[in-house]
């Protein structure tokens, strides 16, 4: 009986120790199989939601919108993206899942930007990118969506360039906005730009890299005057902020942003690819405009105003965003400070991101009855 025994126990221990048949490694395998797989993970399956992925006639050509939520009688939520050309869609699928059960929330590529961009010629587009269009086309979009859900008031939010969008949108149509939301808000763009660069020379001095700091003195004076700041000065002045953090807060860099791209459901490859190229022209054609603006002379809002600021944001300062919130009058305003972000908030902070949208932006759609009649 212990000869058998052994005999069995010598088979099992051989078994363990023998290598088990090839099996092909987990995926994914390519960008495809991601996609899949990231598109299966957030699908909307709510009973009452909505899921669409669609080109909207704005401004005399097709502009993509992607429109997402739990519940489609739930308040909508415009998001602004920023750049210019700087889409947000296509990293969605990343901070944005948790918004879908409270918000019907629309991404939108604009003119020259994203998919929006790879559906038009661009020197038909060209002659149109001016920041007087955009606006007209923000207008516009706001005008779509209030007619397509039966909506008398949306929530705009507006990020970085699209907060510009945004802050005129709350000037001009406040009777369409439950609020206005500003993450990186623009203010005094030129002074932004003075202390983005005075803060990169310091970090650099500190960091005693002598090749940073001879790259940044070389641009002196900085952003002085009416003048626009030449793109390849601002290009080098940025490829420093971002290497210390000023973009992504304790990053070098937003690579990471922008491999998350690569694995949006909204996105084939054509876009992925489109997407670059419509971020290279759209800067291009509207940045060094957006350099010039001083919006710091809003003083009086008639919708209520939230501000989302990373702490450590100095791509588009937000101390300097906070002091023209201290002198702006609105029917109620707040801000709220994210400690471990810079420039991009909602994702770098995206729980809090989500929690005060809830918190603190949705019950302005409840006390107006824009909500579904079970509350969610």
């Amino acid at each position: 009986m212990k000869t058998l025994i052994s005999v069995l126990l010598s088979v099992a221990l051989a078994g363990l120790s023998m290598p088990s048949p090839a099996s092909e490694a987990p995926g994914p395998h390519d960008r495809a199989e991601a996609v899949r797989i990231i598109a299966d993970l957030r699908k909307v399956v709510a009973d009452n939601g909505l899921e669409r992925l669609e080109s909207v006639r704005i401004g005399g050509i097709d502009q993509w919108v992607s429109i997402r939520g739990s519940d489609r009688r739930n308040p909508v939520l415009l998001m602004l993206h920023g750049g210019p050309g700087w889409v947000a869609m296509p990293t969605s699928w990343y901070f944005q899942r948790g918004w879908e059960e409270y918000f019907t929330v629309v991404q939108w590529d604009q003119r020259g930007a994203g998919k929006t961009y790879v559906a038009n010629d661009p020197d038909t587009l060209a002659p149109t990118m001016t920041r007087e269009r955009m606006v007209a086309d923000a207008e516009a979009m706001v005008a779509w969506l209030r007619k397509e859900f039966g909506k008398d008031k949306i929530f705009v939010l507006g990020h970085s360039w699209g907060s510009y969008l945004g802050l005129e949108l709350a000037q001009r149509r406040p009777e369409w906005l439950h609020a206005y939301i500003g993450i990186g808000q623009v203010t005094d763009a030129p002074e932004s730009e003075r202390r983005g660069w005075a803060w990169t020379l310091q970090q650099a001095q500190r960091d005693a890299n002598t090749q940073a700091v001879a790259e940044l003195e070389a641009l002196a004076p900085y952003a002085q005057g009416a003048d626009p700041v030449p793109l390849e000065s601002l290009f080098k002045q940025r490829k420093w902020l971002n290497h210390y953090g000023g973009m992504v807060y304790n990053r070098r860099g937003g690579d990471a942003e922008g491999a998350a791209v690569t694995l949006s459901p909204e996105y084939s490859d054509l876009d992925v690819a489109g997407m670059w190229k419509g971020n290279d022209f759209s800067m291009q054609h509207l940045l060094a405009d957006v350099l010039t603006l001083d919006m710091s002379t809003v003083r009086e809002l008639d919708v209520p105003l939230f501000l989302f600021l990373g702490r450590h944001d100095h791509n588009v300062s937000s101390a300097l965003a906070a002091e023209w919130f201290a002198t702006v009058k609105a029917p109620r305003k707040r801000l709220v400070w994210f400690e471990q972000s810079a420039h991009e908030v909602m994702i770098e902070e995206p729980g809090k991101t989500l929690v005060t949208l809830v918190r603190d932006v949705r019950p302005i759609a409840e006390r107006a009855g824009d909500v579904s009649p079970d509350g969610m």
